[in-house]
């Protein structure tokens, strides 16, 4: 019987090997209790190109509570603006296993809204 990271785990998987036949950058969100993590990592997987979370100056102060989908959206907004910045404007969404719901979800639509393609 597997407990609830491994089913979590084991459902990020399938997900990571599709995305790797597209061989595009993935957009990959990581949500604890207090923050929530995105980095977009280089088609091969080898290297993270940009990232962004509720851990940083910047986000903090718009949003001080990191647990919550307003900060998700905040974090959205800042990682479609680093992605600009570095010159990425198309990736894979790659939710971790998550469920594509609360959090999660504020953070795509973000990042949509503010000009990542995905």
């Amino acid at each position: 019987m597997l407990n609830k990271k491994e089913q979590r785990l084991r459902r990020a998987r399938q997900t990571r090997a599709r995305i790797a036949t597209q061989g595009v950058a993935r957009l990959t969100v990581f949500r604890s209790n207090l923050h929530i993590y995105a980095s977009i990592v280089s088609g091969d997987g080898s290297k993270v190109l940009v990232s962004a979370s509720t851990a940083e100056k910047s986000v903090r102060a718009e949003t001080p509570n990191g647990g919550n989908a307003d900060a998700a959206s905040a974090v959205g907004r800042r990682i479609a603006e680093k992605a600009r910045d570095a010159g990425i404007e198309k990736v894979a969404f790659d939710r971790a296993g998550f469920a594509y719901h609360g959090r999660v979800k504020a953070l795509a639509e973000a990042a949509r809204e503010a000009g990542l393609q995905f």
